[in-house]
């Protein structure tokens, strides 16, 4: 964590910058990532979600961005109201790994991405991250990692949700 301060004659300000892991869930009908025009992974029904993963992320920011997504109630129930997760509606997960997520261009027109995690450590999150959406009993498709990916999906509804780790644990 980084952090700066300031001082006033009896009081201590800390400002902290820290990092989060991030998502962007899509509610879809279909969604499919090819990597050299093959296949990767492939939903019908469910949710895509683009995984961005930061320099300060740990095992317990991926679990809850896990156990958030696969309760999120984003799928219509019988009366039309947006009541069901993905395992109730009968939808799988497409998971894509997107270090673009922590792209900032607040300075100049040329993205920097120094708040990203380098592959190596991302790699092994984005794993545990998949890994436990598979342990609470959820399909699971994924792109490649640190590959060029073509991502396709039909956005459902439209319904996106931006989803971080800062307030889960």
């Amino acid at each position: 964590m980084l952090g700066f301060g300031c001082a006033l004659p009896g009081l201590r300000i800390t400002l902290a910058a820290h990092y989060k892991m991030r998502a962007v869930i899509q509610r879809v009908s279909r969604a499919r990532v090819t990597v050299g025009g093959e296949t990767s992974g492939e939903i019908g029904r469910g949710l895509l979600v683009l995984l961005g993963v930061a320099k300060t992320d740990s095992p317990a920011a991926a679990d809850y961005l896990a156990e958030k997504i696969a309760g999120l109630r984003v799928f219509e129930d019988a009366g039309g109201k947006m009541n069901l997760d993905v395992q109730q509606s009968g939808g799988a997960v497409l998971v894509v790994s997107q270090f673009t997520l922590y792209g900032d261009a607040r300075k100049g027109k040329r993205p920097s991405f120094d708040d990203a995690a380098r592959p190596e450590e991302a790699r092994g999150l984005y794993e545990h991250f998949v890994g436990k959406l598979r342990g609470l009993g959820l399909k699971v498709e994924t792109g490649r990692f640190q590959e060029m990916m073509q991502v396709e999906l039909v956005n459902d509804g439209p319904v996106t949700i931006l989803l971080d780790s800062e307030k889960g644990f």
